[in-house]
């Protein structure tokens, strides 16, 4: 349905009750038509002017986004940079353009003045707020009326339900690439369970054995520097295991 900005007031020009006590009617006529003809000019010169007040607004408005834009495109010219090696060309951070998105268009203050006055005319809404007291949901009665933001609670609940999504996709797609790396890797064998492998087994037992033989001599001599030997001992016992863990 379109949406007339601007009525001339008044639409009939003609169509008028004579009072009864007149006696020339086609005179009477005339003048009223006159003066409706005369209504309808003011009219159309209030409008006029506000549509030239309009295209004043938005003419300042493009002179100021021109004179940006010759400044940016000076400031451009005079901070030219000749990159001559690929080094600095690879180096050099990449351009990122900034978009301004228009939002809020149709807000109370937007609207045009001959709309505004528009709906200044109109009859308000029956005072069905005074029965919100009454209702057992808590809702307000007047929604149920009427609701100015019901398009835009509708469309913030689908933007939260998309991103929603979109963020349990994201977590779907994490957990199976971290289930997928798990079930890569080697499994892990501990000493308590009793499912070691044997190289695992071999190379405990042969240490074992190098250190209850350091042990014995080291009590049997009465050495003083048991640890020290004792060190020794797992270092030279140690290259000689190691083709157990190949």
């Amino acid at each position: 349905m379109p949406l007339v900005t601007r009525n001339i007031e008044p639409r009939h020009v003609c169509r008028q009750t004579i009072p009864s006590n007149i006696r020339s009617e086609l005179e009477c006529v005339t003048n009223i038509s006159l003066a409706n003809i005369i209504r309808q000019l003011g009219s159309l010169s209030k409008y006029a002017e506000d549509v030239f007040g309009e295209l004043f607004v938005q003419a300042g408005a493009f002179a100021i986004r021109v004179n940006t834009l010759g400044e940016s495109h000076t400031d451009t010219k005079s901070d030219v940079v000749f990159l001559v090696s690929l080094q600095a060309i690879t180096t050099r951070k990449a351009f990122r353009s900034s978009l301004t998105q228009d939002q809020q268009l149709f807000t109370r203050p937007s609207l045009p003045a001959p709309v505004q006055d528009t709906y200044t005319v109109c009859d308000p809404p029956p005072p069905l707020n005074d029965l919100s007291k009454y209702r057992e949901d808590g809702k307000e009665a007047l929604k149920f009326y009427t609701d100015p933001s019901y398009f835009f609670d509708l469309w913030k609940e689908k933007m939260l339900q998309d991103t929603k999504d979109i963020m349990k996709e994201k977590r779907k797609h994490r957990d199976e690439a971290q289930s997928t790396h798990k079930s890569s890797w080697h499994p892990q064998y501990s000493l308590c369970d009793g499912h070691l492998p044997g190289q695992f087994s071999t190379f405990w037992f042969a240490n074992g054995c190098c250190l209850c033989v350091w042990v014995c001599l080291c009590v049997w001599r009465r050495d003083c520097s048991f640890w020290t030997k004792l060190s020794a001992a797992m270092c030279l016992s140690w290259p000689s295991n190691r083709k157990y863990l190949a």
